[in-house]
């Protein structure tokens, strides 16, 4: 793609996962240029305009790498998508200081430092969006899964403040809380048995009757709500908001 005046940019952490690929690919597909993150590899097709960069966004000094590689790409940003995630699935009473301050540091920091460092690109393109990507674990949780509840429950207390004190900026900051979502997290928790059940497909079926859709999501209808939340054309007067896409699970009382 050639560049132009008129070109977007934005950067999106856990590029390579479920949800993260499919979101790349989205926005490459809708014209944006695109900076992927990801302390795993991509592998191949990641969109030829765009570049991704292997690191872990848990790390402070990291995350300062990877934006002087953005700003080495681009001199603004449109938009920045927070997806990178890490779940420990463990009861609390044998989830470690050091487990806890993991998924902090990777879930709700790193936001936190991101935001930061990006601003002054999204100053510079005169305005822009972020999407937090949090989970119905925000609002609704279960057991044997805290530090990530509580990380995805502080990050959306912190897209409120963001989205309040980044306005006058024309800097938009909504939330997304996918429900159950195929992706490699996903049955990565289930093998640890987060969800009771037999094998992995048994534990998704059940995870899938839980929904009003009777089915689990896919990443790329979670890359379609990120998309809306990104795009000014779409959701302009939209901000401090927490969009949850989890099939109805949420909306069903679990007394019934």
């Amino acid at each position: 793609m050639t560049e132009t005046k008129n070109s977007r940019y934005i950067l999106i952490t856990g590029a390579a996962g479920g949800i993260g690929r499919a979101t790349v690919q989205l926005f490459a597909d809708k014209g944006w240029r695109v900076i992927g993150v990801d302390r795993a590899p991509f592998g191949e097709h990641f969109p030829p305009d765009g570049i991704f960069i292997q690191s872990d966004i848990s790390d402070g000094e990291n995350l300062q790498g990877i934006f002087a590689q953005t700003r080495d790409f681009t001199d603004r940003l449109h938009g920045l998508v927070n997806n990178a995630a890490l779940q420990i699935a463990k009861p609390i009473l044998e989830t470690s200081s050091e487990e806890w301050d993991a998924v902090m540091a990777s879930n709700l920091r790193s936001v936190f430092i991101s935001a930061k460092l990006a601003y002054p690109l999204f100053k510079n393109a005169g305005g822009g969006a972020i999407v937090n990507v949090s989970s119905v674990h925000a609002v609704a949780t279960s057991a044997n899964i805290a530090a990530y509840a509580a990380s995805k429950g502080g990050l959306l207390a912190l897209t409120r403040a963001m989205a309040i004190e980044f306005a006058p900026d024309e800097i938009r900051v909504n939330a997304i809380l996918p429900g159950a979502v195929d992706t490699p997290m996903l049955r990565a928790g289930l093998g640890r048995g987060h969800v009771e059940g037999g094998d992995i497909l048994e534990r998704l079926d059940n995870l899938a009757r839980n929904t009003v859709n009777g089915r689990v999501g896919r990443p790329a209808e979670i890359a379609q709500a990120i998309y809306f939340l990104a795009d000014n054309a779409q959701s302009s007067f939209m901000t401090g908001q927490a969009l949850i896409v989890d099939g109805g699970a949420t909306a069903r009382l679990s007394t019934e």
